[in-house]
């Protein structure tokens, strides 16, 4: 059996051998600055600019609609933040529409331009975490500037109807954005299909280095500057690039197109819950979309149980009880809590997030773990009740 088991893939992925191998040369000799225009700068520009067209070839758009940023939530920020101060230093209202359970790096740049006179929409989700298309068109407003929506939740996994939220927005003339995280390089996003206007992504969510994401910002969009300074990225992101982990995130970029097709990764997924059922029966319940939800994820109620204490026990698997962001709080997620979970079952999730490494052996070796460790739970309980 192994000795540690790694199901916390939404946190973060290791970095694929082949992006260490791309990411090494710039370490070494690759040091020169990309705005430099000498022998040293111009292998260094190269690269960033391959690294963007693989970027771009992932997300089905032209290379010059990327920005390279330091993750998603600096690529979040920027688009809120930007759209707003843009609108409020013409005296426009500024109205955005989002959901309840959108990541912290949507949900708090929401209340800071809130706090400075934006006015934000907090859209609902049904008990699967899916937001309701016709929420949008009611929440629709005449200042209404911009829709932000998920693509996919980072603790549950469903997937929200973005394709028919965009063609909403696009009617009334409002854009839309999307959190990308975690959908890019598990499942297909492509800018075209989605209709959206500016699309989020994370390197270290992709099996590329931390410290690196990027922006779609689709032609003819004007942004703010997020950071002012010598006008780099073709002037919307000052400062000098971060060629090491840009070159990082291309070649995960590229190394997504084959791994979005690979089957093994749901059919491991699927395995692990129907394992859970036969081992658990109605002691468990699934949270999500059973369908519309990333292939990798499965977040399970203990029912009677608290994720945390369990996740302690079980020092061997590392798994989230939600969004790493939440790590520590005793309080129900609050995804959770849009979904209308009870409190009882929302204390016993645990998110279970499948990679490229994940094994059969290794679900086994979980199922088995967690009967251990809810068998043990039991008899304590009976001792103490006795």
């Amino acid at each position: 059996m192994t000795d540690r088991i790694y199901l916390d893939f939404n946190a973060t992925t290791p970095l694929a051998p082949e992006v260490i191998a791309a990411m090494r040369p710039y370490l070494e000799e690759g040091f020169g600055n990309p705005s430099s225009l000498h022998w040293a700068g111009l292998p260094a520009r190269d690269a960033v600019e391959r690294a963007r067209s693989q970027v771009a070839s992932l997300l089905g758009c032209d290379a010059t609609e990327i920005v390279f940023t330091s993750g998603g939530t600096e690529a979040n920020n920027s688009v809120l933040q930007s759209l707003f101060f843009s609108r409020h230093a013409s005296n426009q209202p500024f109205h955005v529409i989002t959901s309840q359970i959108e990541h912290p790096a949507v949900l708090e740049p929401c209340r800071f331009i809130e706090s400075l006179g934006a006015d934000v929409t907090y859209l609902p989700v049904d008990r699967f975490g899916q937001v309701d298309p016709a929420d949008v068109v009611t929440a629709m407003r005449p200042d209404t500037a911009l829709v932000s929506i998920m693509h996919a939740n980072n603790e549950v996994g469903t997937i929200q109807p973005l394709a028919e939220i965009t063609r909403i927005a696009h009617q009334h003339g409002v854009l839309c954005h999307t959190d990308a995280a975690q959908s890019v390089g598990k499942i297909e996003a492509d800018v075209e299909v989605l209709g959206v206007d500016l699309l989020s992504l994370a390197g270290h969510k992709l099996y590329g280095p931390k410290g690196v994401g990027a922006l779609f910002v689709r032609e003819g969009i004007e942004l703010e500057p997020f950071l002012r300074g010598a006008g780099q990225e073709a002037g919307r992101r000052a400062g000098t690039e971060n060629v090491l982990a840009i070159v990082g995130l291309g070649t995960a970029c590229e190394l997504a197109h084959d791994a979005i097709d690979d089957t093994r990764i749901p059919l491991l997924r699927d395995e692990f819950w129907l394992r859970l059922q036969q081992q658990f029966g109605d002691r468990i319940a699934r949270n999500g979309h059973p369908k519309h939800s990333l292939p990798n994820t499965l977040n399970v109620s203990f029912l009677g149980e608290h994720g945390h204490d369990m996740l302690a026990r079980l020092p061997r698997i590392a798994a989230s009880t939600g969004s790493a962001c939440h790590a520590g709080s005793s309080q129900i997620s609050p995804v959770l809590a849009a979904m209308d979970v009870s409190q009882e079952s929302g204390a016993g999730a645990i998110r279970f997030s499948l990679g490229r490494t994940t094994t059969a052996e290794e679900i086994h070796a979980t199922v088995s773990l967690l009967e251990g460790c809810l068998r043990h739970s039991s008899r304590s309980i009976g001792s103490s009740l006795s």
